[in-house]
């Protein structure tokens, strides 16, 4: 007995370690969480809008069940209310503004009417509260020593189509509850950050008769147009060190994968199949994982740039049309149906290039344009289901999916 015992123990430490073996948390097991807002002077929208982002982002963390009611209590009161006496957590923030109309936010974790956690958090406008929230969700998220959810703190670019070859630039947080349009007008699609810090952009112009790939500093404004080619271009991938990019382009017709250097401003091409080759990614340092049709259909081919090697990444799905690469793992999107002219599910898939297993994560709709976080922790994708569209987030290790509605207009593509 206790042989077997022992196996399953090491079955199932070896299951937990693999992302593509699904990980099941039953709500009820989770420790419950209840909010008290302890704001006075705060106007009723804001608290409102606050209170909804705060009990989003502790549902996205994964590491609660918790209470949706909104109630009220002192900052500084002993006691928790009476609703809340059975619950495992309280988190009691209070909203302020201070002579500098600064917007404060300070928070206390409690538990067992003890405080065990308490920060302060200081923004100079009220109307990005969210990423407070953001913040607050990660600190607990740290406290509770989980992996690191630095993800969502982040911004997320993507572009908007609004009508007839018109589209715009938004820059976002995660939940699109945050919203800029740093650029309008025109037909501007693919947008990618250009670093760690999120400060530049590129993106593919469609305005004129050839694409052409643009430079953005959002610190200063200033443009900067790289390069054109007939036919396509698209920055589908940034190294680790922002300086080389992956480009699509097709400069005699048929589409290739390019390495591009940011500082000679030169670039090489990298597949020379005499079909289609699009969607580079980096795989680790002299590596790269693209989409090619040289099966007679779109499927997942890696390309070794040392010895030119390549190799078929994925046997599963039909019409495996983009993809994204983190460490070991591949996320890809797969037609589920054989039929080409039917309405069909295109649904996201995890594969590993250790272990044969693979893991379904969607199941409606068309899925796509997925992007691993830089950690690997989660996993932003589009969904287009019943004429919305939306963004949605995939935490791996917690097995749960959320989605955030767009407005209006469509996401044609994305990068965080």
């Amino acid at each position: 007995m206790k042989f077997l015992m022992s196996i399953l123990f090491v079955a199932t430490f070896l299951f937990s370690s693999d992302a593509t073996i699904e990980v099941v948390k039953k709500v009820d097991s989770l420790p419950t969480l209840a909010l008290e807002d302890a704001s006075i002077h705060t106007d009723n929208l804001l608290k409102m809008k606050f209170f909804k982002m705060l009990v989003a982002d502790m549902n996205v963390i994964s590491l609660f069940n918790v209470d949706r009611h909104y109630r009220n209590n002192e900052f500084d009161s002993f006691k928790v209310l009476n609703e809340n006496n059975s619950m495992n957590y309280v988190l009691r923030y209070n909203i302020y503004e201070d002579d500098s109309k600064n917007l404060n936010v300070s928070v206390k974790l409690i538990q067992d009417n003890k405080t065990t956690m308490i920060k302060n958090y200081k923004i100079s406008n009220s109307a990005i509260y969210m990423f407070v929230s953001h913040a607050i969700a990660y600190d607990i998220n740290e406290f509770m020593g989980e992996k690191s959810v630095e993800w969502m703190k982040k911004k997320v670019i993507f572009s908007r189509i609004v009508g007839n070859q018109k589209s715009e630039l938004v820059i976002a947080d995660y939940t699109l509850s945050y919203q800029h349009t740093i650029i309008s007008g025109g037909f501007n699609v693919f947008p990618k950050w250009a670093d760690k810090n999120q400060q530049a952009f590129y993106y593919t112009s469609l305005d004129g008769n050839k694409p052409v790939l643009k430079y953005v500093d959002t610190q200063t404004g200033r443009v900067e147009t790289l390069l054109s080619s007939d036919g396509m271009l698209i920055c589908s991938d940034v190294s680790e060190d922002g300086k080389e990019l992956l480009l699509t382009m097709a400069p005699s017709g048929q589409p290739d994968v390019y390495l591009y250097n940011v500082l000679s401003k030169k670039y090489q091409r990298l597949t020379k199949y005499g079909g289609i080759d699009v969607n580079g990614q980096f795989m680790g340092k002299d590596k790269i994982v693209f989409i090619s049709e040289r099966l007679g259909y779109p499927n997942v081919f890696s390309k070794n740039l040392v010895t030119n090697e390549v190799e078929q990444m994925v046997y599963y799905g039909n019409s495996n049309s983009s993809c994204s690469v983190n460490g070991e793992y591949i996320v890809y999107k797969a037609r589920e149906s054989s039929n080409s002219f039917s309405n069909n599910t295109f649904n996201l898939h995890l594969i590993s290039t250790k272990t044969d297993f693979i893991r379904r994560l969607t199941a409606t709709g068309i899925n796509e344009f997925p992007r691993f976080s830089k950690d690997g922790d989660a996993i932003l994708f589009i969904k287009n289901y019943k004429s919305q569209s939306s963004i949605g987030i995939i935490r791996l290790n917690h097995n749960k999916n959320y989605l955030f509605p767009l407005s209006y207009g469509r996401v044609q593509s994305m990068d965080w």
